[in-house]
Protein backbone atom coordinates (compact mmCIF):
# COMPACT_ATOMS: atom_id res chain seq x y z
CA UNK A 1 0.00 0.00 0.00
CA UNK A 2 3.09 2.42 0.59
CA UNK A 3 4.43 1.74 -2.26
CA UNK A 4 1.31 2.35 -4.05
CA UNK A 5 1.05 5.69 -2.38
CA UNK A 6 4.03 6.81 -3.36
CA UNK A 7 3.54 5.67 -6.77
CA UNK A 8 0.13 7.85 -6.66
CA UNK A 9 2.08 10.71 -5.32
CA UNK A 10 4.89 11.11 -8.14
CA UNK A 11 2.49 10.41 -10.57
CA UNK A 12 0.80 13.84 -9.25
CA UNK A 13 3.70 15.51 -8.88
CA UNK A 14 4.94 14.89 -12.21
CA UNK A 15 1.80 16.43 -13.83
CA UNK A 16 1.94 19.44 -11.41
CA UNK A 17 5.78 19.68 -12.78
CA UNK A 18 4.82 19.66 -16.42
CA UNK A 19 1.84 22.47 -15.73
CA UNK A 20 -1.12 20.13 -16.77
CA UNK A 21 -4.38 21.35 -15.27
CA UNK A 22 -5.74 18.74 -12.66
CA UNK A 23 -8.88 18.50 -14.60
CA UNK A 24 -8.83 17.10 -18.62
CA UNK A 25 -8.60 20.10 -21.34
CA UNK A 26 -12.37 19.47 -21.93
CA UNK A 27 -12.89 21.75 -19.10
CA UNK A 28 -12.14 25.53 -18.90
CA UNK A 29 -13.68 28.78 -17.40
CA UNK A 30 -14.00 32.50 -18.05
CA UNK A 31 -12.21 34.71 -19.05
CA UNK A 32 -10.21 33.40 -21.93
CA UNK A 33 -8.46 36.58 -21.94
CA UNK A 34 -8.24 38.59 -19.04
CA UNK A 35 -6.11 41.67 -20.29
CA UNK A 36 -6.78 43.55 -23.32
CA UNK A 37 -9.66 41.38 -24.32
CA UNK A 38 -12.25 43.94 -25.84
CA UNK A 39 -13.72 43.41 -29.49
CA UNK A 40 -12.56 39.10 -29.30
CA UNK A 41 -12.59 37.36 -32.38
CA UNK A 42 -11.26 33.45 -32.04
CA UNK A 43 -11.03 31.02 -35.08
CA UNK A 44 -10.11 26.84 -34.94
CA UNK A 45 -7.41 26.01 -37.91
CA UNK A 46 -5.34 22.76 -38.42
CA UNK A 47 -5.28 22.02 -34.72
CA UNK A 48 -5.14 25.66 -32.31
CA UNK A 49 -7.27 28.61 -31.62
CA UNK A 50 -6.06 31.42 -32.93
CA UNK A 51 -7.24 34.40 -30.36
CA UNK A 52 -6.47 38.52 -31.62
CA UNK A 53 -8.34 41.38 -29.24
CA UNK A 54 -8.36 45.61 -29.76
CA UNK A 55 -4.69 46.45 -28.76
CA UNK A 56 -4.97 50.33 -27.71
CA UNK A 57 -1.54 50.15 -29.13
CA UNK A 58 0.21 50.30 -33.17
CA UNK A 59 0.37 46.35 -32.44
CA UNK A 60 -1.50 43.47 -33.44
CA UNK A 61 -1.00 40.98 -31.42
CA UNK A 62 -2.39 36.63 -31.61
CA UNK A 63 -2.51 34.14 -28.82
CA UNK A 64 -2.15 30.14 -30.38
CA UNK A 65 -3.21 27.33 -28.18
CA UNK A 66 -4.64 23.68 -28.83
CA UNK A 67 -6.91 24.39 -26.47
CA UNK A 68 -9.77 27.14 -25.73
CA UNK A 69 -8.58 27.05 -21.86
CA UNK A 70 -4.85 27.28 -23.25
CA UNK A 71 -5.33 30.68 -24.40
CA UNK A 72 -5.69 32.08 -21.24
CA UNK A 73 -2.09 31.56 -20.61
CA UNK A 74 -0.97 31.71 -23.84
CA UNK A 75 2.12 34.36 -25.17
CA UNK A 76 0.57 36.98 -27.56
CA UNK A 77 2.82 37.07 -30.13
CA UNK A 78 2.89 40.18 -32.18
CA UNK A 79 2.42 39.63 -35.73
CA UNK A 80 2.00 43.68 -37.39
CA UNK A 81 2.91 46.92 -36.74
CA UNK A 82 1.88 49.87 -37.70
CA UNK A 83 3.75 51.50 -40.48
CA UNK A 84 2.60 55.09 -41.51
CA UNK A 85 0.90 57.96 -39.35
CA UNK A 86 -2.01 57.38 -41.19
CA UNK A 87 -2.71 53.94 -39.52
CA UNK A 88 0.00 53.94 -36.34
CA UNK A 89 -2.16 53.59 -33.32
CA UNK A 90 -5.46 52.67 -31.60
CA UNK A 91 -5.84 49.58 -33.09
CA UNK A 92 -9.46 47.80 -32.44
CA UNK A 93 -11.30 44.92 -33.46
CA UNK A 94 -8.81 42.74 -35.08
CA UNK A 95 -10.59 39.26 -36.96
CA UNK A 96 -8.99 36.90 -38.79
CA UNK A 97 -10.71 34.84 -41.95
CA UNK A 98 -9.00 32.69 -44.11
CA UNK A 99 -9.99 33.44 -47.78
CA UNK A 100 -8.57 32.30 -50.95
CA UNK A 101 -5.59 30.62 -49.64
CA UNK A 102 -4.41 33.47 -47.32
CA UNK A 103 -5.41 34.75 -44.29
CA UNK A 104 -6.50 38.09 -43.96
CA UNK A 105 -6.37 40.48 -40.68
CA UNK A 106 -9.04 43.44 -40.65
CA UNK A 107 -8.69 45.47 -38.13
CA UNK A 108 -9.21 49.30 -37.41
CA UNK A 109 -6.64 51.65 -36.52
CA UNK A 110 -5.94 56.03 -36.69
CA UNK A 111 -3.85 58.59 -36.49
CA UNK A 112 -1.52 59.54 -32.81
CA UNK A 113 -3.71 62.63 -32.05
CA UNK A 114 -5.22 63.54 -28.82
CA UNK A 115 -8.44 62.69 -30.15
CA UNK A 116 -8.04 59.61 -32.39
CA UNK A 117 -11.69 58.35 -32.56
CA UNK A 118 -12.55 60.83 -35.48
CA UNK A 119 -9.54 59.16 -37.51
CA UNK A 120 -9.94 55.83 -37.02
CA UNK A 121 -10.02 53.97 -40.16
CA UNK A 122 -10.59 49.94 -41.62
CA UNK A 123 -7.59 48.34 -43.09
CA UNK A 124 -6.66 44.73 -44.36
CA UNK A 125 -3.44 42.96 -44.02
CA UNK A 126 -2.65 39.58 -46.00
CA UNK A 127 -0.39 36.74 -45.06
CA UNK A 128 2.68 35.47 -46.72
CA UNK A 129 1.41 31.94 -47.02
CA UNK A 130 -1.59 29.78 -45.10
CA UNK A 131 -0.19 30.34 -41.45
CA UNK A 132 -2.18 32.43 -39.28
CA UNK A 133 0.17 33.82 -37.73
CA UNK A 134 1.86 35.27 -40.90
CA UNK A 135 3.94 37.18 -41.50
CA UNK A 136 1.74 39.90 -42.83
CA UNK A 137 2.19 42.96 -45.37
CA UNK A 138 -0.83 45.76 -45.44
CA UNK A 139 -2.64 45.30 -48.40
CA UNK A 140 -5.45 48.66 -47.67
CA UNK A 141 -7.65 50.94 -46.62
CA UNK A 142 -10.78 49.41 -47.00
CA UNK A 143 -12.93 53.10 -46.20
CA UNK A 144 -12.38 56.90 -47.01
CA UNK A 145 -14.39 57.69 -43.60
CA UNK A 146 -14.81 56.81 -40.34
CA UNK A 147 -15.92 53.11 -40.08
CA UNK A 148 -15.69 50.80 -37.76
CA UNK A 149 -15.08 46.88 -36.82
CA UNK A 150 -14.81 45.33 -40.65
CA UNK A 151 -15.39 42.05 -41.23
CA UNK A 152 -16.24 40.26 -44.10
CA UNK A 153 -18.22 36.92 -45.47
CA UNK A 154 -19.58 35.26 -48.72
CA UNK A 155 -22.77 34.87 -49.14
CA UNK A 156 -24.35 33.58 -52.71
CA UNK A 157 -20.84 33.04 -53.97
CA UNK A 158 -20.11 37.21 -53.78
CA UNK A 159 -17.54 38.43 -51.33
CA UNK A 160 -19.16 41.18 -48.72
CA UNK A 161 -17.67 43.84 -45.97
CA UNK A 162 -20.11 44.67 -43.47
CA UNK A 163 -18.66 47.33 -40.32
CA UNK A 164 -20.42 50.16 -38.69
CA UNK A 165 -20.31 53.98 -39.81
CA UNK A 166 -22.09 57.15 -38.43
CA UNK A 167 -25.15 58.61 -40.79
CA UNK A 168 -28.10 60.82 -40.14
CA UNK A 169 -27.32 61.19 -36.25
CA UNK A 170 -26.31 57.03 -35.29
CA UNK A 171 -24.43 54.76 -36.21
CA UNK A 172 -25.28 52.07 -38.23
CA UNK A 173 -24.56 49.28 -39.62
CA UNK A 174 -22.90 49.06 -43.82
CA UNK A 175 -22.41 46.58 -46.10
CA UNK A 176 -20.50 46.96 -49.67
CA UNK A 177 -19.53 44.07 -52.41
CA UNK A 178 -15.73 43.15 -52.74
CA UNK A 179 -14.14 42.30 -56.04
CA UNK A 180 -11.37 40.60 -53.57
CA UNK A 181 -10.59 40.23 -50.33
CA UNK A 182 -8.60 43.28 -49.75
CA UNK A 183 -10.60 45.60 -52.57
CA UNK A 184 -14.08 46.81 -52.37
CA UNK A 185 -16.11 47.32 -55.10
CA UNK A 186 -19.11 49.46 -54.50
CA UNK A 187 -20.93 52.45 -52.51
CA UNK A 188 -21.59 51.48 -48.46
CA UNK A 189 -25.29 51.13 -48.20
CA UNK A 190 -26.56 51.26 -44.36
CA UNK A 191 -28.54 47.77 -43.66
CA UNK A 192 -29.38 48.65 -39.94
CA UNK A 193 -30.27 51.83 -38.01
CA UNK A 194 -30.60 51.83 -33.75
CA UNK A 195 -34.64 51.84 -34.23
CA UNK A 196 -35.70 49.93 -31.12
CA UNK A 197 -34.93 51.09 -27.48
CA UNK A 198 -32.96 48.97 -26.61
CA UNK A 199 -30.64 49.64 -29.58
CA UNK A 200 -30.50 53.17 -27.95
CA UNK A 201 -29.05 53.19 -24.11
CA UNK A 202 -26.41 55.47 -23.56
CA UNK A 203 -26.41 56.13 -27.74
CA UNK A 204 -27.97 54.93 -31.02
CA UNK A 205 -25.18 52.28 -32.13
CA UNK A 206 -25.25 49.46 -34.12
CA UNK A 207 -21.88 47.77 -34.21
CA UNK A 208 -19.59 44.95 -34.59
CA UNK A 209 -21.29 43.07 -37.06
CA UNK A 210 -20.87 39.37 -37.26
CA UNK A 211 -22.53 36.82 -39.90
CA UNK A 212 -23.26 33.47 -38.83
CA UNK A 213 -24.30 31.04 -41.41
CA UNK A 214 -26.27 27.16 -41.00
CA UNK A 215 -28.48 25.49 -42.92
CA UNK A 216 -28.72 28.02 -45.84
CA UNK A 217 -29.80 30.98 -43.51
CA UNK A 218 -27.69 33.77 -42.92
CA UNK A 219 -28.02 36.00 -39.45
CA UNK A 220 -25.70 39.04 -39.13
CA UNK A 221 -25.42 39.18 -35.21
CA UNK A 222 -24.35 42.59 -34.45
CA UNK A 223 -24.09 44.70 -30.83
CA UNK A 224 -26.36 47.76 -29.71
CA UNK A 225 -26.37 50.55 -27.34
CA UNK A 226 -23.99 52.31 -26.04
CA UNK A 227 -20.55 50.01 -25.13
CA UNK A 228 -19.71 52.58 -22.05
CA UNK A 229 -23.20 51.46 -20.53
CA UNK A 230 -23.77 47.70 -19.06
CA UNK A 231 -26.61 47.82 -21.48
CA UNK A 232 -24.02 47.05 -24.24
CA UNK A 233 -25.84 43.93 -26.14
CA UNK A 234 -26.14 41.96 -29.17
CA UNK A 235 -28.93 42.15 -31.95
CA UNK A 236 -29.81 40.01 -34.74
CA UNK A 237 -30.60 40.08 -38.80
CA UNK A 238 -31.31 37.68 -41.23
CA UNK A 239 -31.34 37.89 -44.42
CA UNK A 240 -34.56 37.25 -45.73
CA UNK A 241 -34.01 38.87 -49.32
CA UNK A 242 -31.85 38.29 -52.41
CA UNK A 243 -29.35 41.20 -51.85
CA UNK A 244 -27.23 41.13 -48.56
CA UNK A 245 -26.08 45.49 -49.40
CA UNK A 246 -30.12 46.14 -49.35
CA UNK A 247 -31.56 47.07 -45.95
CA UNK A 248 -34.70 45.92 -47.27
CA UNK A 249 -33.47 42.18 -47.54
CA UNK A 250 -32.64 42.36 -43.83
CA UNK A 251 -34.93 41.49 -41.16
CA UNK A 252 -34.29 42.65 -37.59
CA UNK A 253 -35.80 40.72 -34.28
CA UNK A 254 -37.35 42.64 -32.42
CA UNK A 255 -35.50 41.52 -29.03
CA UNK A 256 -31.91 41.41 -27.91
CA UNK A 257 -30.59 37.70 -28.76
CA UNK A 258 -27.95 37.82 -25.73
CA UNK A 259 -27.47 40.88 -22.72
CA UNK A 260 -26.59 41.30 -19.51
CA UNK A 261 -27.23 39.18 -16.54
CA UNK A 262 -27.10 40.54 -12.99
CA UNK A 263 -27.74 37.41 -11.14
CA UNK A 264 -24.14 36.28 -13.22
CA UNK A 265 -22.52 39.50 -12.73
CA UNK A 266 -22.27 39.83 -16.58
CA UNK A 267 -22.58 43.60 -17.74
CA UNK A 268 -22.11 45.08 -21.17
CA UNK A 269 -21.92 41.72 -23.42
CA UNK A 270 -20.98 42.30 -26.89
CA UNK A 271 -18.48 42.87 -29.78
CA UNK A 272 -18.60 39.12 -30.60
CA UNK A 273 -17.54 36.41 -32.77
CA UNK A 274 -18.63 32.98 -34.10
CA UNK A 275 -16.71 29.86 -34.15
CA UNK A 276 -16.78 26.35 -34.36
CA UNK A 277 -15.17 22.96 -31.79
CA UNK A 278 -12.55 20.84 -33.25
CA UNK A 279 -14.96 18.38 -34.38
CA UNK A 280 -17.53 20.30 -36.20
CA UNK A 281 -19.89 19.64 -33.79
CA UNK A 282 -20.60 22.81 -31.63
CA UNK A 283 -20.80 26.20 -32.25
CA UNK A 284 -19.65 28.54 -29.68
CA UNK A 285 -19.48 32.49 -29.04
CA UNK A 286 -16.78 34.70 -28.02
CA UNK A 287 -17.21 37.96 -26.41
CA UNK A 288 -16.11 40.56 -24.18
CA UNK A 289 -17.78 42.11 -20.70
CA UNK A 290 -17.43 43.67 -17.95
CA UNK A 291 -17.86 42.16 -14.25
CA UNK A 292 -19.20 45.39 -13.04
CA UNK A 293 -21.75 47.87 -14.14
CA UNK A 294 -20.21 50.70 -13.57
CA UNK A 295 -17.27 49.04 -15.82
CA UNK A 296 -17.04 51.12 -18.95
CA UNK A 297 -15.69 50.67 -22.80
CA UNK A 298 -11.92 50.58 -22.27
CA UNK A 299 -9.09 47.95 -21.12
CA UNK A 300 -11.17 46.28 -18.58
CA UNK A 301 -13.06 43.66 -20.48
CA UNK A 302 -12.16 40.54 -20.61
CA UNK A 303 -12.35 37.96 -23.16
CA UNK A 304 -15.48 35.47 -22.44
CA UNK A 305 -16.41 32.16 -24.26
CA UNK A 306 -19.29 29.59 -24.33
CA UNK A 307 -21.32 27.67 -26.18
CA UNK A 308 -24.79 28.01 -27.94
CA UNK A 309 -27.52 26.38 -29.38
CA UNK A 310 -30.21 26.35 -32.21
CA UNK A 311 -33.83 26.75 -32.03
CA UNK A 312 -36.06 24.20 -33.52
CA UNK A 313 -36.67 26.92 -36.15
CA UNK A 314 -33.25 27.28 -37.33
CA UNK A 315 -32.42 30.14 -35.44
CA UNK A 316 -29.50 30.64 -33.27
CA UNK A 317 -30.40 30.66 -29.12
CA UNK A 318 -27.34 31.99 -27.52
CA UNK A 319 -28.51 31.71 -23.82
CA UNK A 320 -27.55 33.56 -21.29
CA UNK A 321 -23.47 35.42 -20.58
CA UNK A 322 -22.57 32.55 -17.70
CA UNK A 323 -20.57 33.76 -14.51
CA UNK A 324 -17.25 34.52 -14.21
CA UNK A 325 -15.13 32.10 -13.31
CA UNK A 326 -17.44 29.02 -13.30
CA UNK A 327 -15.92 25.71 -14.54
CA UNK A 328 -17.66 24.06 -18.10
CA UNK A 329 -17.03 21.96 -20.79
CA UNK A 330 -14.84 22.89 -23.65
CA UNK A 331 -15.33 22.49 -26.78
CA UNK A 332 -15.68 18.84 -28.22
CA UNK A 333 -12.46 17.32 -29.95
CA UNK A 334 -9.81 19.00 -28.05
CA UNK A 335 -6.99 17.01 -26.79
CA UNK A 336 -6.79 15.14 -23.38
CA UNK A 337 -4.48 17.61 -21.97
CA UNK A 338 -4.25 20.97 -21.12
CA UNK A 339 -0.40 22.69 -20.83
CA UNK A 340 0.47 25.89 -19.46
CA UNK A 341 3.79 26.02 -19.50
CA UNK A 342 6.15 26.16 -22.93
CA UNK A 343 9.45 25.02 -23.97
CA UNK A 344 11.74 27.70 -25.73
CA UNK A 345 13.67 26.06 -28.25
CA UNK A 346 16.46 27.47 -31.04
CA UNK A 347 15.49 27.26 -34.58
CA UNK A 348 19.46 27.11 -35.46
CA UNK A 349 20.37 23.90 -33.08
CA UNK A 350 17.05 22.93 -32.05
CA UNK A 351 18.08 23.32 -28.20
CA UNK A 352 16.28 24.52 -25.44
CA UNK A 353 16.04 27.83 -23.09
CA UNK A 354 17.93 26.51 -20.21
CA UNK A 355 18.30 27.60 -16.42
CA UNK A 356 21.89 25.98 -15.84
CA UNK A 357 21.64 23.19 -13.72
CA UNK A 358 18.37 24.12 -12.51
CA UNK A 359 20.17 26.41 -10.05
CA UNK A 360 17.41 28.86 -8.27
CA UNK A 361 20.21 31.38 -7.49
CA UNK A 362 19.72 35.11 -8.56
CA UNK A 363 22.51 35.28 -11.41
CA UNK A 364 22.39 31.86 -12.70
CA UNK A 365 23.08 31.62 -16.32
CA UNK A 366 20.57 30.50 -19.19
CA UNK A 367 22.02 28.61 -21.73
CA UNK A 368 20.83 26.08 -24.86
CA UNK A 369 20.84 22.41 -24.16
CA UNK A 370 19.63 19.47 -25.51
CA UNK A 371 15.47 19.50 -24.74
CA UNK A 372 15.10 16.76 -22.69
CA UNK A 373 11.70 17.77 -20.52
CA UNK A 374 12.95 19.53 -17.02
CA UNK A 375 11.74 21.64 -15.15
CA UNK A 376 14.61 24.43 -15.85
CA UNK A 377 13.90 24.01 -19.51
CA UNK A 378 9.92 24.90 -18.78
CA UNK A 379 8.97 28.59 -18.79
CA UNK A 380 5.48 29.96 -17.78
CA UNK A 381 4.99 33.42 -20.35
CA UNK A 382 2.76 35.80 -18.42
CA UNK A 383 1.25 38.57 -20.21
CA UNK A 384 1.58 41.76 -17.96
CA UNK A 385 -0.50 43.96 -20.15
CA UNK A 386 1.49 45.84 -22.37
CA UNK A 387 2.02 43.44 -24.81
CA UNK A 388 5.19 42.30 -23.14
CA UNK A 389 5.64 39.15 -21.15
CA UNK A 390 7.64 37.75 -17.90
CA UNK A 391 9.56 34.33 -18.65
CA UNK A 392 9.55 32.78 -15.92
CA UNK A 393 11.23 29.54 -15.11
CA UNK A 394 9.09 26.33 -14.07
CA UNK A 395 11.91 24.74 -11.60
CA UNK A 396 12.71 27.93 -10.11
CA UNK A 397 10.37 31.15 -10.05
CA UNK A 398 12.72 33.27 -10.88
CA UNK A 399 12.61 35.34 -14.65
CA UNK A 400 14.64 35.81 -17.79
CA UNK A 401 16.94 39.20 -17.30
CA UNK A 402 19.28 40.94 -18.96
CA UNK A 403 22.09 41.09 -16.98
CA UNK A 404 22.44 45.07 -15.22
CA UNK A 405 19.99 46.15 -17.90
CA UNK A 406 22.99 46.52 -19.80
CA UNK A 407 22.11 47.56 -24.22
CA UNK A 408 25.34 46.58 -25.14
CA UNK A 409 25.44 43.73 -27.47
CA UNK A 410 26.44 40.36 -25.72
CA UNK A 411 25.01 40.96 -22.17
CA UNK A 412 23.69 38.10 -20.70
CA UNK A 413 20.54 36.72 -20.17
CA UNK A 414 20.18 35.47 -17.12
CA UNK A 415 18.16 34.33 -14.66
CA UNK A 416 16.93 36.85 -11.11
CA UNK A 417 14.14 37.65 -8.82
CA UNK A 418 11.27 39.52 -10.53
CA UNK A 419 11.63 43.32 -10.17
CA UNK A 420 8.82 44.52 -12.26
CA UNK A 421 11.76 46.60 -14.58
CA UNK A 422 11.84 46.47 -18.52
CA UNK A 423 14.95 44.24 -18.70
CA UNK A 424 12.88 41.73 -17.34
CA UNK A 425 10.38 42.11 -19.90
CA UNK A 426 9.94 40.62 -23.31
CA UNK A 427 7.81 40.68 -26.55
CA UNK A 428 7.54 38.08 -29.00
CA UNK A 429 7.43 39.37 -32.36
CA UNK A 430 6.39 36.46 -35.25
CA UNK A 431 9.48 35.80 -38.28
CA UNK A 432 8.37 33.42 -40.03
CA UNK A 433 7.75 29.04 -39.78
CA UNK A 434 5.88 29.74 -36.32
CA UNK A 435 9.27 30.90 -34.73
CA UNK A 436 9.27 34.47 -32.95
CA UNK A 437 12.57 36.71 -31.97
CA UNK A 438 12.30 37.18 -28.67
CA UNK A 439 12.69 41.23 -27.67
CA UNK A 440 13.92 42.89 -24.64
CA UNK A 441 11.42 46.04 -23.77
CA UNK A 442 14.65 47.97 -21.89
CA UNK A 443 17.33 47.36 -25.16
CA UNK A 444 15.48 45.95 -28.23
CA UNK A 445 17.82 43.51 -28.69
CA UNK A 446 17.24 40.01 -29.03
CA UNK A 447 17.78 36.63 -27.49
CA UNK A 448 20.89 35.10 -29.23
CA UNK A 449 23.22 32.06 -28.82
CA UNK A 450 26.72 33.04 -28.77
CA UNK A 451 28.44 32.48 -31.80
CA UNK A 452 25.73 30.50 -33.20
CA UNK A 453 26.62 27.49 -31.81
CA UNK A 454 24.85 24.20 -31.73
CA UNK A 455 26.76 22.65 -28.61
CA UNK A 456 25.11 22.17 -25.12
CA UNK A 457 25.88 24.90 -22.54
CA UNK A 458 26.39 27.69 -25.44
CA UNK A 459 25.70 30.58 -23.77
CA UNK A 460 22.80 32.70 -24.30
CA UNK A 461 22.99 36.81 -24.43
CA UNK A 462 20.95 39.53 -26.24
CA UNK A 463 22.49 40.74 -29.79
CA UNK A 464 20.93 43.41 -32.41
CA UNK A 465 18.79 41.46 -34.41
CA UNK A 466 20.50 40.39 -37.36
CA UNK A 467 17.74 38.27 -39.04
CA UNK A 468 19.60 34.93 -38.65
CA UNK A 469 18.03 31.42 -37.31
CA UNK A 470 20.61 31.36 -34.06
CA UNK A 471 18.12 34.62 -33.31
CA UNK A 472 14.65 33.05 -33.71
CA UNK A 473 12.53 30.41 -31.13
CA UNK A 474 9.79 28.03 -31.08
CA UNK A 475 7.24 28.67 -28.32
CA UNK A 476 5.75 24.89 -27.68
CA UNK A 477 3.10 24.12 -25.01
CA UNK A 478 4.86 21.20 -22.74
Amino acid sequence: MARRLLTLLAALLLALSLGQSSASAASFANPVKSVKGADPWITYHDGNYYLVTTSWTDAVTIRKSPTLGGLATAPGVQVWQGDAASRCCNIWAPELHYLQGRWYLYYVAGQNVSDYNPTQRSHVLQSAGSDPMGPYTYRGQLNSGWMLDPTVAAIGGQLYLFGSASGGGTQNLVAARMSNPYTVSSSFSTVSTPTYAWERVGGTVNEGPEVLQRGGRTFLVYSASGCWTPDYKLGQLELTGSDPASASSWTKKSTPVFQRSDGNGVYGPGHNGFFTSPDGTESWIVYHANDSASEGCDNGRTTRAQKFTWNADGTPNLGTPVRLGASAAGPSGEPSAALTTYTVSNRNSGKCLDVVGGSAADGANVAQYTCNGGANQRWRLEDLGDDTHRLVNVATGKVLDTADCSAADGADLRQWSWLDNTCQRFRFLATDGGHVRIVNQATGKVADVANCSTADSADVRQWSWLNNACQQWRLTPG
